[in-house]
């Protein structure tokens, strides 16, 4: 299937939040620059700020302001779940229905969106179920777990 059949509208935003959370949670209440933070997410400062704004109105992280300033987790990793995260930066559904009404002299047309919608809905409640049960120091352990094992097949290559 060619990739200009459709435009997909998807959002990086909580992969990008979650990065910078679990970024924050490993630095031991050191402050790190959005300057900083985007060079690990690989994007620009601006981006940076505009989620760390986002993840601090929600209560998610804090700012220290000043020389060696910078952002800083508002709880511990353990208290926020990857709920919380999502709600703070991502207000889309998982999927979209039409963009324009399907036609109203079709069958499939005239009930499609009702149908989709139930769909759609528990798939969205099945989602946030399962942000809602780990946290982001569960995040955060299985990227130090994931670091482990490749330091192992690092060291075994040698």
């Amino acid at each position: 299937m060619s990739s200009g059949w459709f435009a997909v509208n998807t959002s990086s935003r909580f992969a990008f939040a979650v990065h910078i959370l679990a970024l924050l949670s490993l630095q031991d209440d050191v402050p790190l620059s959005s300057e900083m933070i985007a060079g690990s997410v690989n994007t620009n400062a601006a981006l940076i700020r505009r989620l760390l704004t986002m993840l601090a109105d929600a209560g998610l992280t804090t700012s220290q302001l000043g020389a060696g300033g910078g952002a800083l987790l508002a709880r511990a990793p353990e208290d926020i779940s990857l709920l919380e995260v999502y709600r703070a930066v991502d207000d889309v559904q998982l999927f979209a229905l039409h963009r324009e009404a399907p036609n109203p002299d079709c069958m499939v047309g005239r009930h499609i969106q009702s149908v989709l919608t139930g769909i759609i809905d528990d798939a969205q409640q099945a989602m946030e179920m399962a942000l809602a049960a780990r946290t982001l120091a569960d995040a955060t352990a299985d990227l130090v777990r994931a670091e482990r094992s490749r330091e192992r097949r690092r060291r075994a290559d040698r």
